[in-house]
């Protein structure tokens, strides 16, 4: 081993000064990386000069139980990442727009002796102009502008189609509330005084059966992560748990030594799939037809076929199924239709908010029912108008 020399010259040594310099801190905050991210990890925020130098994740999570799994760690490379992005070059801190669209609406508005609202009643009448800003799409060409300038070209843009088309007719979406509260309850009261439509935040970037609050009385996965360590069957259907839900993926991937059976459904080979008992490659785009043909062997085998008490159980207590429809005429044949309203009873004929309240039928006394929960329930109250 004669060959090997130790290098103990501290001017050829001086190359580790950078990686000492590189982490030195003056002193450790927690914080999160909460910018729509629902995972909430606690991190360890190590600050220099004001400046975040790094980041490492916390180790002091409580356990929650004794038989579950801990909850470290938790975490991502984006988390751990995310210093980058507070100072990168890239980081977008001022409004752009696009140069072709604003040129556009300065020369209009100019021609227009400054008025807003014709400069852009006048751009989307000329067919030529418009069309030469909607071909810039997807080509850069982006510019800074000032606030004031952007805030009138949307104002003026709802304004147009409000008057042109109707108040239905603008569509928008609000930051998520895990992201802003503020700006999410800003834009949602915007919208309902408008007179627009405020889409879920979720119909943005679909990553949620939009349907799913309104047939199971829950968002999702609602269950705490751990959860998935007790449970005996998980089917995916195309989450990609390594990716979107980093920070609790290990749950997932510990549960096998539970006894959990899991069964991934995605056209693609993702990594979540590497955790499954089974990975059926569903073809992209068939998911609905596979969702319609399980749901229909259950109905069949579980109520159809057989009353199975623990399914007419759940069904009653968590999903729509034990509301009225109206039936409808088709042909000889009667097929199901809407769910019956409230007001469309007479002894419920004036109750409050009676379009958004539906019926059941009471068990015992067989007589109509309105149940709490609806959307009904929620009392609309109206601002003064000078509010």
């Amino acid at each position: 081993m004669s060959w090997i020399k130790d290098i103990i010259s501290p001017q050829t040594r001086q190359w580790e000064e950078f990686y000492r310099n590189r982490f030195q801190h003056d002193r450790t905050v927690r914080s999160t990386h909460g910018v729509n991210c629902t995972g909430g990890c606690s991190w360890q925020i190590h600050v220099k000069d004001g400046i975040v130098v790094w980041e490492t994740q916390q180790l002091d999570y409580p356990v929650l139980e004794d038989s579950l799994p801990p909850y470290e760690p938790r975490g991502c490379q984006r988390g751990i990442s995310f210093s980058w992005y507070l100072y990168s070059p890239l980081r977008i801190k001022y409004p752009l727009i696009r140069g072709a669209l604003i040129d556009a609406y300065r020369e209009e508005k100019a021609n227009a002796d400054g008025d807003p609202l014709k400069a852009w009643t006048n751009l989307q009448n000329d067919e030529e102009k418009r069309k030469k800003y909607q071909d810039a799409r997807g080509k850069g060409g982006f510019r800074r502008v000032h606030w004031d300038e952007v805030l009138e070209l949307i104002a003026v843009a709802n304004l147009y189609t409000a008057k042109k088309y109707g108040p239905d007719r603008v569509f928008g979406f609000s930051p998520i509330p895990a992201m802003s509260m503020l700006s999410y309850a800003a834009g949602g009261r915007f919208l309902q005084l408008f007179g627009g439509v405020n889409l879920s935040f979720y119909d943005w970037y679909c990553d949620l059966p939009t349907a799913f609050p309104e047939i199971w009385g829950e968002q999702t996965d609602v269950c705490e992560s751990a959860d998935w360590y007790n449970s005996k069957m998980i089917a995916d259907m195309g989450a990609c748990l390594n990716m979107t839900r980093t920070p609790d993926c290990h749950f997932f991937a510990e549960s096998r030594h539970n006894g959990t059976k899991a069964v991934v459904f995605s056209p693609d080979f993702s990594q979540v799939c590497k955790y499954a008992d089974q990975w059926v490659p569903l073809h992209a785009g068939s998911d609905g037809a596979f969702w319609m043909a399980t749901t229909h062997v259950i109905l069949k085998e579980f109520h159809h076929d057989k009353q199975t008490p623990y399914f007419i159980n759940y069904t009653k207590k968590y999903t729509d199924s034990p509301y009225l429809v109206k039936l409808e005429k088709d042909g000889d044949d009667w097929v199901p239709g809407r769910l019956l309203r409230a007001n469309e009873l007479e002894p419920f004929k004036d109750v409050s908010n009676g379009d958004w309240k539906f019926v059941n039928i009471d068990q015992d006394t067989k007589d109509f029912v309105v149940p709490k929960g609806a959307s009904g329930k929620i009392e609309k109250k109206l601002l003064p108008a000078d509010a």
